[in-house]
């Protein structure tokens, strides 16, 4: 079993009702970063959001319309990436997720991540810059750079349309880092149909607002460019791994028919879809890659670890699960309405709760030896000393009972 890290770097108020300034978030995001260097934590994950979450609020649509403060911090992946490998020493660095259709588009990103990889060569060419991309997990991110439905087809059916500009976007932009001179019109042509849809009445929604019943319904390429290929052309792509963050098999075959894409996953997610995703990765994993393995699909969860001096095992346990409630009630409630109320419930029967002994018993329980978890520690902990006491009990205490 494999341990990376999950760094939220998210500006919330906790329980107390505590809000730290810019600057302290990210002076805890490099002092629990150093530990995890130290320590021996395989990935530092770092999330990455777009624009204030709280302005969103006065939106139309607002997405998030309960949150406190902000998501994320972390706006530029790649300029703190750079200064995460600059402080440590054997710690690769991930992002959790970029976003390929905000901040300029897939091209925009394609160049960023070439020409950061190129940069962490000259620092230390044996680590690894680690990209998860996707659509984004808030919408309102995207808006801006045009991704909005462009007319009424694209409005009836625009949660399977925004599905198939990711995979337009992830297309060019895998493409581009593969190194390709690519032209607009050579890319995936995007058809809407009933497989796209959940339901009966939403392909009739579509087929109404098209103004037929016909089988395949064709959507204009969201973009439009002649011949181009990005800056640098020569680079270390050793140094890079690719990871999708989207559960959609379609959209995971195909980003793995241009090149080696892993994919991520969430502790929420059943054991009968984990074990499907695996089945299907090792059929549909690119060459290029080689073989796939249960670590290619990192998997995040919550760890709420109590292992203060002075307590008892019992009185450690009882301190962990109050953490635990008053850090997740917040939280589903600042994402109320936003989730699936039985993702909630599994979300905290999944969460990772205890003194040592009890944490090390429920990784044991609940995954495969051979998966990769990605531990997320600063969750609703603006503490950071006790964030990193909550580490070093994981490294020097949990995972000598796992292994």
């Amino acid at each position: 079993m494999e341990f990376d890290i999950f760094f939220s770097i998210s500006q919330t108020p906790d329980h107390n009702g505590y809000t730290p300034t810019e600057s302290q978030m990210f002076e805890n995001y490099f002092q629990q970063l150093e530990a995890a260097d130290r320590l021996g934590f395989g990935v530092a994950w770092i999330a990455q959001a777009h624009l204030s979450t709280h302005t969103q609020q006065r939106n139309s649509r607002p997405v998030v319309p309960h949150w406190k403060g902000e998501v994320g911090l972390c706006t530029d992946f790649c300029q703190l990436a750079l200064e995460s490998f600059r402080r440590t020493r054997k710690i690769d660095v991930g992002s959790a997720v970029v976003s390929i259709l905000a901040s300029g588009g897939p091209i925009a990103q394609a160049e960023r991540i070439a020409n950061t990889v190129q940069y962490l060569s000259f620092i230390d060419q044996n680590r690894k810059l680690h990209v998860g991309f996707s659509a984004g997990r808030f919408e309102f991110m995207a808006r801006p750079y045009g991704i909005v439905p462009r007319n009424s087809v694209e409005e009836a059916g625009w949660s399977a349309v925004r599905k198939q500009i990711f995979m337009e976007a992830s297309e060019i932009f895998l493409r581009l880092l593969k190194g390709e001179t690519i032209h607009s019109r050579d890319m995936r042509e995007t058809f809407l149909t009933r497989e796209h849809f959940k339901t009966e009445e939403e392909w009739r929604a579509v087929q109404n607002a098209a103004g037929n019943d016909f089988d395949k319904i064709s959507i204009n390429r969201r973009y439009d460019f002649e011949d181009i290929s990005i800056v640098p052309k020569d680079w270390p792509r050793s140094q890079l791994e690719l990871v999708a963050g989207t559960h959609d098999a379609l959209t995971q075959e195909f980003v793995n028919k241009i090149m080696p894409v892993k994919v991520f996953n969430l502790s929420i997610t059943s054991p009968e879809v984990i074990d499907s995703t695996h089945q299907r990765m090792k059929q549909m994993f690119h060459s290029d890659g080689g073989d796939w393995h249960r670590r290619d699909m990192p998997r995040t969860t919550f760890v709420f670890l109590n292992a203060e001096p002075g307590l008892t095992p019992e009185e450690q346990s009882s301190a962990a699960k109050e953490e635990a409630r008053l850090a997740l009630s917040e939280y589903w409630k600042a994402l109320e309405g936003t989730l699936d109320p039985t993702k909630v419930e599994k979300a905290a029967d999944n969460a990772l709760i205890g003194n040592p002994r009890e944490v090390a018993i429920q990784v044991k329980e609940r995954f495969h030896p051979e998966d990769r978890l990605m531990c997320w520690f600063d969750f609703f902990n603006h503490d950071s000393e006790r964030v990193v006491r909550n580490m070093e009990a994981w490294w020097n205490e949990v995972v000598p009972l796992v292994r």
